[in-house]
């Protein structure tokens, strides 16, 4: 049997619904651009867009919720980002008890994949 990577870990390790929704994304978001890779920096689940860091999946301290990262999220102009207290990223928090909103998310990570072209 193949020993699990820390990547595959931090999905399995979550409970439901937010092991679904981080699993959702984790397949969606690559398939928004083919140059889109995966790997496992920070600790965390991060996602390059021809070797630059482009996005992450992490879940928020006080809501519990899962979010998208966006590395250049300040570039964009969104009204469900949220800036926090980050200079350059912003987030979107997805609520794992609803629907996925793949429309917004596709139109968001479109927006920051046309900022790396």
């Amino acid at each position: 049997m193949p020993t699990l990577r820390p990547i595959d870990v931090f999905f399995l390790e979550k409970e439901e619904p937010v092991k679904s929704c981080l699993l959702f994304l984790r397949g969606f978001i690559p398939k928004q651009d083919k140059r889109i890779t995966e790997e496992w920096k920070y600790g965390l689940p991060f996602y390059y867009l021809n070797g630059k860091m482009f996005c992450y999946l992490w879940i928020h301290k006080k809501y519990r919720q899962p979010y998208i990262g966006l590395a250049e999220g300040n570039k964009i102009n969104h009204p469900d980002l949220l800036q926090e207290k980050r200079a350059r990223m912003r987030i979107l928090l997805i609520d794992p008890s609803k629907d996925i909103p793949v429309k917004k998310i596709k139109s968001i990570l479109k927006e920051a994949i046309a900022l790396y072209k």
